[in-house]
């Protein structure tokens, strides 16, 4: 088996307060529940808006800058995500697409090595 990673993609304009209802949550719950009764879910966890994030970038003097704001310049963060044990990436990617439905957002599937 193979861990691999099943990250979702939110705008960094993302409001959860505004964006999500209350059959999102359920399809994402029952998600979750199909990951556990698979005996599949290592992991997983929703992470805090895209404002919440500091950047750490090494300097040349061996001092770590701190910014306010995500790591890179994008568009879009992960704003969550799923670790799961899979027998091959052909499980993930099909799991990738409840995921991709239950969010309403893009999903990223990559193995870990």
């Amino acid at each position: 088996m193979t861990q691999f990673l099943v990250a979702i993609h939110r705008p960094n304009d993302y409001d959860p307060a505004t964006m999500e209802d209350a059959a999102m949550h359920r399809d994402i719950g029952a998600l979750n529940q199909q990951m556990v009764d698979a005996g599949i879910r290592v992991f997983v966890g929703g992470l805090a808006p895209i404002s919440m994030s500091r950047g750490l970038r090494p300097q040349a003097d061996g001092s770590v800058q701190v910014t306010d704001g995500p790591y890179s310049e994008s568009k879009e963060h992960v704003g969550g995500f799923w670790v799961l044990d899979l027998p091959d990436l052909q499980a993930a990617l099909d799991w990738g697409r409840k995921a991709s439905i239950a969010c309403r957002a893009p999903v990223e599937v990559r193995p870990f090595n």
